[in-house]
């Protein structure tokens, strides 16, 4: 019996011990710190990758920069060139006419002829207008001598004032019958309005012809003219007298002058006329024939390169790269001055563009790339012998 009591006295010193020992609270806190210190542990492992990532980038090898071929091409100043299609065509062109019917009694030029102002191309047979003109001149001298008579008497008192008057009135109707005469002869004519050649004569000596019938078509091809249309956007680029280089479809290159620049748009196309004036004192530049125009207007600082170097910017337009200062690739639009056998003349780049010769299809704008100085095998290979010995 006493060992039951002690049994039972020990177990509820235990039970009271562990009551008191709960209540404390240890048994939490070292579940606290186990669980912090596990915490703690997980930490440490997630920042332990991340501390390595920067070793392990800085330990990988970055990307070569693309290296590209640059020149520097020589400035100059360049007459802008604005080419168009055209024609050649007369200064002056005239389709002569008879006034009167008749018979041609005279002809007196063929087809090729060279003609100056008033020389007789074509004359109607006129025997009675002839012969009026001769009765109408011999009147007038006849009226002549009675009013020179009447002068004379009249100064010495012998003739009455009216007497005087009448006279002097029928030599001027004399006069007028004259006039009238020589009008008719001379529509019987038909002389050069302006000097030229005689370009067609489609009429016979002794060939009957009625009024209005053409007789000859006469040309002014001195200076020969030089007819095409210019674009909206070319006109502000001209003004009068312009150089302008003519070559014609046979090959022949000739020189002139802007000598009129049409200031009416056509309504179908849009575009202005523009006259060039050429020399053609020999005769040489026929009317009619096929031409180029290449109009030299205002001039402009530009460079010479290769067509290769154009291309395709984002947005579509035609342009080149360069190499800016900090090796960055940029775009720059062109302006297309000239278009020659050697290359391009091109406007509209910065004085201190470095232009990218060789890959630039391979980079972009805003990359950054290797700039390397094209050697004169690619130079003289781009630019062509001229060219290069400028660099």
């Amino acid at each position: 019996m006493p060992r039951i009591r002690f049994h039972k006295l020990a177990a509820i010193v235990v039970l009271i011990g562990f009551a008191a020992w709960m209540a404390t609270g240890e048994f939490s806190s070292v579940g606290s710190v186990a669980a912090n210190k596990a915490k703690a542990a997980e930490v440490e492992q997630a920042k332990a990758p991340d501390a390595a990532k920067p070793k392990a980038a800085e330990a990988e090898p970055k990307a070569p920069l693309r290296t590209v071929a640059v020149v520097t091409p020589p400035r100059k100043t360049y007459a802008r060139a604005i080419r168009v299609s055209g024609l050649t065509e007369a200064d002056k062109r005239a389709v002569l006419a008879t006034r009167v019917a008749g018979v041609i009694d005279k002809l007196p030029v063929k087809q090729g002829d060279h003609v100056k102002t008033g020389d007789l191309v074509l004359m109607l047979a006129a025997e009675e207008k002839i012969s009026m003109v001769d009765n109408a001149r011999q009147l007038v001298v006849q009226r002549q001598a009675e009013l020179d008579a009447a002068l004379r008497l009249m100064k010495t008192g012998n003739l009455p004032k009216l007497q005087l008057d009448t006279a002097r009135s029928n030599l001027t109707l004399a006069q007028s019958q004259l006039d009238t005469a020589q009008a008719e002869l001379d529509r019987n004519e038909v002389k050069a309005p302006f000097d030229g050649v005689i370009d067609r004569v489609p009429v016979e000596l002794g060939s009957s012809i009625m009024q209005g019938g053409e007789v000859a078509t006469i040309l002014k091809l001195d200076p020969v003219i030089a007819r095409g249309e210019v674009s909206e956007r070319d006109l502000g680029y001209l003004k009068l007298g312009d150089k302008a280089n003519v070559r014609l479809v046979s090959g022949q290159t000739v020189e002139g002058t802007v000598r009129y620049i049409s200031r009416d748009a056509s309504s179908a196309t849009r575009t202005f006329r523009v006259e060039v004036a050429i020399p053609n004192g020999d005769g040489s530049v026929p009317a009619g024939m096929t031409a180029e125009i290449a109009l030299n207007a205002q001039p402009t600082d530009a460079v010479l390169l290769p067509r290769s170097v154009v291309t395709l910017g984002d947005k579509g337009d035609l342009g080149i790269r360069a190499v800016g200062k900090d090796n960055k690739v940029a775009f720059f639009p062109i302006d297309l001055v000239d278009d020659t056998p050697t290359g391009l003349v091109l406007g509209g780049i910065p004085a201190d563009a470095r232009i990218i010769v060789a890959g630039q299809e391979l980079v972009k704008e805003g990359d950054l790339v290797n700039p390397v100085e094209a050697d004169q095998a690619t130079i003289k290979k781009l630019l062509g012998e001229a060219t290069a010995g400028t660099q």
